[in-house]
């Protein structure tokens, strides 16, 4: 698929918007450390003064639908292209998109009314679903049409945040964030059953594993449960415990079937192991974990270890690949992985049996955070600005 585009028409280009992946993993590792930052600070001085919406409201808002939407749509915008064979999104209808993320991140820090943007960041969401879906429905690729229906439902999250921001709606601001959780579990699972065993099969020249349907459905079913359950009143919260369980034991046992073991030589695998490993255990503990404290905790060992771990993994590989350098000999990442996890188990782990010591354990979860992506800006962002090394269009 590297040769769907006019070699001409690609020279026209600045390289930085000639396919998804280019800004979007650019801005959204930048914004990962800056928001991060941002939070340390609040989380130490209290809310700013210029900024608009509630602190702690701001923070999961902007890792969600700043951080992790910008790497998701940066990388299915590049998926597509593969997946379909039709030239993905470029030049300045890559620049709208880009904007259109962008905007709403300033925004916050001024007066703008809040329905202003939030029609932006819905404008974002769905033009980037347009983006995809004409491609997915011209090439007939139905085997990826859910990703249709998924941007709608982040669409529906997001405006939900803001009605439950303005008091609008019975459910609340976190009751949102724990469905674009479920959401991005879903998501997250889904592209992970897919490339993960592929990526360690070829790798270590092994096997790869035939899928179990069954298996996977008892994975992917009861998060779109738990996604809905998020959004009724509170007494139906009692009802997450089993389908959080069967979701946990069938990731585990998927992810048992990919020999992670095998992978211990290799940071590009063994991240993506250890970031998915994250997902099972952190829906496990939290049905075992009844104290309120201890379940908002280990909420961060997804957060961190499996939404963000998978994120800086993926991000990694396919910068390498889609700049036409070899995937497994570009700069090292050993490090960056490393920090990221252990923010997981600081985050949360050391806070559960240490909460006398929470503001020293998140200052050191945002440090190592930022170390993480830091590393990922410094060794590959200069890959993002500049054109293909082997000469290809992309």
């Amino acid at each position: 698929m590297l040769n769907i585009s006019d070699r001409r028409t690609e020279d026209a280009i600045i390289p930085i918007l000639r396919l998804g992946f280019r800004p979007f993993f650019l801005c959204g590792a930048i914004y990962a450390i800056v928001a991060i930052a941002l939070w340390v600070w609040m989380f130490h001085v209290g809310q700013p003064n210029r900024l608009q919406v509630p602190a702690l409201w701001w923070h999961v808002h902007e890792m969600l639908f700043g951080f992790c939407m910008a790497v998701v749509v940066g990388f299915v915008l590049t998926a597509v292209q593969n997946w379909t064979g039709l030239n993905g999104t470029k030049g300045h209808r890559l620049a709208l998109l880009v904007g259109l993320w962008l905007l709403p991140r300033m925004l916050f820090w001024t007066e703008s009314p809040l329905w202003f943007i939030a029609t932006i960041e819905t404008l974002f969401i769905a033009v980037s679903a347009y983006e995809i879906g004409t491609r997915v429905i011209k090439s007939r690729g139905w085997r990826n049409a859910f990703f249709i229906p998924l941007f709608g439902l982040a669409i529906f999250a997001n405006l939900a945040s803001y009605a439950a921001l303005q008091g609008i709606g019975h459910f609340s601001a976190s009751a949102v964030w724990q469905a674009m959780l479920w959401w991005f579990t879903i998501l997250l699972s889904i592209m992970g059953m897919r490339v993960i065993p592929f990526f360690t099969a070829r790798r270590l020249e092994i096997p790869k594993p035939k899928a179990i349907i069954w298996l996977e459905l008892f994975a992917i079913l009861p998060m779109f449960v738990l996604f809905n359950l998020s959004f009724l009143p509170e007494e139906w919260g009692n009802w997450d415990e089993i389908p959080m369980l069967l979701s946990g034991a069938a990731h585990f046992i998927i992810l048992l079937r990919w020999k992670p073991w095998r992978t211990y030589q290799e940071p590009l695998l063994w991240s993506l192991h250890l970031a998915y490993l994250c997902i099972p255990i952190s829906l496990i503990l939290r049905v075992g974990l009844n104290d309120v404290f201890a379940a908002h905790n280990i909420l961060h060992l997804f957060a961190i270890g499996a939404l963000g771990g998978l994120i800086l993994s993926m991000i990694t590989r396919v910068t390498m690949g889609h700049t036409g350098h070899s995937i497994y000999q570009g700069p090292n990442m050993a490090f960056g992985f490393a920090f990221l996890m252990a923010a997981a188990l600081v985050r949360s782990v050391g806070v559960t049996l240490w909460p006398e010591h929470m503001s020293l354990l998140v200052d050191i979860t945002g440090l190592l955070w930022i170390l993480a992506f830091a590393s990922y800006v410094t060794k590959f962002g200069a890959m993002l600005l500049k054109a293909r090394v082997d000469g290809y269009p992309g």
